[in-house]
């Protein structure tokens, strides 16, 4: 009698003590200090134990486990699986009916580091040719390797919090100033000293194209800043083999000594992809890509870097097109971004590109779960989703060791939620980090009004649930005789009792106890004569009468097909080269065979392979008719500026010979079809004449999208 006392306090007490756990875990951590710090007062070294059972367990992206066991215990996994033997020290939480799942990994986070600020100073006249930092740094501001985000990092209690809150326990932080933007910190949300929360010191170099706060006149322009990086990789080569014996540099010391960490580069747009690429390339350096989200617009041949990408889920806002003026300044461009980048994640995911999904770029971090559950709408698999948000942040930053599943040995970084972490309806109850509970929601369970089949023991009823959750009624009907009585109900936490009169029989009462999973109850109970019985109640329908509409979930959209080049006048498909045959056409040659009456011209891969008179078709040729048109060599337009991004000019030095304009070619540009409309068929691009000299030309054939 005793045990069914205890086991029926037990029950009915369950969520409190399940709280009380987390309280005393609380408790017990926030005294705990770094082992090189004093403590002031007795200390309490003892190894909180604790067991969660009868979850479901996601282990990882790719492995679930129903009713399984997880045991902590110093802030580390001690023990997971099924039919795990609970340690006799640890408190257990039973968790019947929830989930727990691995926090997630932000790899792309400015978490806990100052605003950064110019570390040289302005000269009051203009330019400003050299660095003015102070120190045996590189001659270019926009260079900061040597800074590390470890040396600066101070956690942020806010920041923290709203980190958590969505579902993430370690983030990857670095300063986001500069070409090179030195290295980031890998730390995990906790509260604790920064001496503890700190994973990895060096954790990833971080880059990009834009100087920054640098306050130096050079690189003005992306060819500046691409000449920059290939000439410091030039620098940083010569140094390591000098040894010193020239000059001290910590810059380039500095350089050399991150080169074997996760190169991290961030990119404007897809065609920076493929300029990193460029690089990558020449320097045999392999960078993952913290993308713009419009990869899926170049997603072959971005696939084709092997790069790994971050990939953000700041999706364009709907355009306000009632204006009709303004409906004029929205490009077809915009629009299609607008309706294809939420399917960018799965474009990569179904083409095997490895990506982590970061909350980077969100104007609200609140926003993470609903733009992440509109990406699976449009096609990305919760599986994927789980994988770029743990298994694959944790391996580019180089400790899945540590963190990004749940395996003996490993951080207690995991969530504790109440179904689906993907479904709208979902609650996260508690963020679990480094072995220390951060309450998100209180376990408020609700009943949800609907229809309900209802079995006591052997009798069926039918159970109405009216009304909303302040204010709800129940209804009983037999199946047997449709008779309809009230019923007495109360909840507490997930625990449910139930009473109601047996029909014509008065006095008689049966009396229900147990628990709600989800949206289905079931427990034991007693009949009037005292005898214990076993009942169940399934949810059927919602019954009621107002939905508001953000509750109905949505259906994948069908969206349009992504066009090449991704402007106007693109075509659904990248155009192939063919074979056609010109047939009685006046061929102009430009040769000394002059002009060519009634002739035909073959072209087959690309070359002009036969010109003559009645040419036999070649198999799948496309044959046109010429009778009466002239054809003649395309234009060569000898000093052209077209097809160039982010500036044509380097102008802030007298000599810029090193900036290439084959580095920053944008083949989406609309000029290069307004050209070919125009007769022309290769351009020689230039710089400006900004400077004496100015950089290195290229030529290119109009291909237009390529």
């Amino acid at each position: 009698m005793l045990d069914i006392t205890l086991n029926y306090f037990l029950s009915q007490n369950m969520n409190k003590i399940f709280f009380s756990i987390f309280f005393l875990s609380q408790f017990l951590y926030s005294s705990a200090q770094s082992v090189t710090f004093p403590n002031n007062g007795p200390a309490d070294a003892r190894e909180g134990c604790y067991a969660f059972t009868n979850a479901t367990i996601f282990k990882s992206y790719n492995e679930k486990i129903e009713a399984a066991t997880l045991i902590i215990r110093n802030g580390k996994i001690e023990n997971i699986g099924k039919n795990v033997t609970i340690p006799k020290d640890a408190i257990v939480s039973n968790l019947n009916g929830k989930f727990i799942y691995p926090s997630f990994v932000e790899i792309y986070s400015n978490y806990g580091l100052p605003a950064p600020k110019a570390e040289g100073s302005a000269p009051s006249q203009r330019p400003q040719m050299l660095s003015n930092k102070r120190g045996a740094y590189s001659w270019n501001e926009a260079l900061k390797t040597e800074f590390s985000a470890y040396q600066s990092f101070s956690a942020d209690k806010e920041q923290a919090k709203t980190y958590r809150n969505i579902g993430f326990g370690t983030v990857l932080t670095h300063r986001m100033d500069g070409v090179s933007r030195g290295t980031g910190a890998l730390v995990t949300l906790s509260d604790e000293k920064e001496h503890k929360t700190i994973l990895k010191a060096d954790a990833a170099h971080f880059l990009s194209f834009r100087k920054g706060t640098s306050t130096q006149d050079y690189p003005t322009s992306l060819v500046g800043c691409i000449a920059l990086l290939r000439q410091t990789y030039y620098d940083a080569q010569w140094y390591a083999a000098q040894g010193n014996k020239e000059e001290l540099n910590v810059s380039l010391a500095a350089w050399n000594a991150v080169q074997p960490l996760p190169q991290v580069f961030e990119i404007s747009d897809k065609l920076d992809a493929l300029r990193v690429n460029k690089i990558g390339k020449e320097f045999n350096v392999t960078f993952i890509l913290k993308g713009n989200g419009d990869e899926y617009q170049r997603i072959e041949a971005i696939k084709a870097t092997k790069y790994p990408l971050i990939v953000g889920l700041n999706f364009p806002e709907t355009m306000d097109v009632e204006d009709p003026f303004d409906a004029q300044q929205t490009t077809l461009s915009e629009l299609k971004h607008w309706e294809l980048a939420p399917s960018n994640a799965a474009r990569l995911a179904k083409v095997g590109v490895e990506f982590a999904l970061t909350s980077a770029g969100l104007k609200k971090r609140e926003d993470f779960f609903k733009m992440l559950r509109k990406a699976i709408e449009n096609g990305l698999s919760e599986e994927d989703a789980l994988k770029a948000l743990t298994h694959t942040p944790a391996r580019l930053a180089g400790a899945s060791d540590k963190i990004g599943s749940l395996d003996i040995g490993k951080g207690a970084n995991f969530l504790i939620t109440s179904g689906n972490i993907f479904a709208k309806e979902n609650k996260i109850y508690t963020n679990f980090i480094q072995g220390k509970s951060f309450v998100i929601n209180d376990l408020d369970i609700k009943i949800a009004s609907g229809n309900y089949d209802l079995k006591v023991g052997d009798s069926l009823y039918q159970l109405a649930v009216k009304g909303n959750i302040e204010k709800q009624n129940m209804t009983l009907r037999s199946v047997r005789d449709s008779s309809e009585r009230k019923v007495e109900f109360s909840l507490e936490d997930n625990l449910i009792s139930l009473s109601f009169q047996l029909g014509g029989e008065v006095g008689k009462f049966i009396r229900l106890s147990g628990s709600i999973e989800n949206k289905n109850w079931a427990g034991r109970g007693m009949s009037p004569e005292g005898n214990w019985l076993a009942w169940s109640a399934t949810f059927l329908d919602d019954n009621l009468k107002e939905i508001k509409k953000d509750t109905v979930p949505k259906n994948a959209e069908e969206v349009g097909e992504i066009i090449y080049p991704f402007v106007a006048y693109g075509q659904t498909k990248i155009a192939e080269q063919k074979s056609f045959l010109i047939k009685n056409v006046t061929i102009w040659t430009n040769e000394k065979d002059g002009i060519l009456q009634e002739s035909d011209l073959l072209v087959s891969g690309g070359k002009i392979v036969e010109i003559g008179k009645k040419l036999i078709v070649p198999p799948n040729a496309t044959v046109i008719d010429g009778s009466g048109k002239h054809l003649t060599a395309g234009i060569i337009d000898e000093h052209s500026h077209i097809a160039l991004s982010r500036g044509v000019n380097e102008g802030s030095q007298e000599s810029t010979a090193e900036v290439r304009m084959g580095d920053v070619i944008n083949s989406d540009d609309v000029n290069i079809y307004r050209q070919l409309a125009g007769g022309v068929t290769v351009s020689h691009l230039l710089h400006g004449s900004a400077n004496p000299i100015g950089g290195q030309t290229t030529l290119i054939k109009l291909r237009w999208g390529y």
